[in-house]
């Protein structure tokens, strides 16, 4: 941790800096993976989904940028490389042989699912260290994942 006038204690900054990093290394796959949808979509809706599969990716490096410089507001280096994330990301892999657009929805659903769900839970995990900022980052994002994952559940057919 590098030195500051910052209040939170060092203990409080070390730890949040510690859940925006893995939470950071996460939102980078999930970046690399929504590409990856976009790059290999395929099928009747395909421009309107390349385009909506670009667009959540623009939101997740945004997300990506909240995290890394508010662990460098607390003093501490945003670890986001991408040998980072590799080894440090919690999520499942995107299946890399899929190339129907109703495929694709299904596999980013989940995958947007699983990572709102898991910055959810690190909404209250900054709470608890005292520190409302971090918390607010959080759940500013986890508004997005679930933005996002409406915008594709929408193009789920009515059952």
């Amino acid at each position: 941790m590098m030195n500051t006038h910052h209040t939170l204690s060092q203990n409080a900054r070390s730890k949040s800096a510690a859940l925006l990093n893995r939470h950071l290394a996460a939102a980078i796959d999930r970046h690399a993976q929504v590409k990856q949808a976009h790059w290999n979509v395929r099928g009747g809706q395909f421009i309107g989904l390349h385009e909506l599969f670009d667009g959540i990716a623009s939101s997740v490096e945004d997300w990506s940028d909240l995290l890394a410089e508010r662990a460098g507001a607390l003093g501490s280096a945003a670890e986001g490389t991408i040998q980072m994330a590799t080894e440090r990301s919690h999520l499942a892999p995107y299946p890399l042989n899929i190339a129907p657009g109703k495929a694709h929805i299904a596999a980013l659903s989940a995958a947007i699912a699983a990572f709102g769900g898991e910055t959810r839970s690190a909404i209250d995990e900054a709470a608890t260290l005292g520190d409302p900022v971090t918390s607010d980052i959080l759940t500013e994002i986890t508004r997005a994942a679930d933005q996002a994952l409406w915008k594709l559940e929408s193009h789920n057919e009515p059952a």
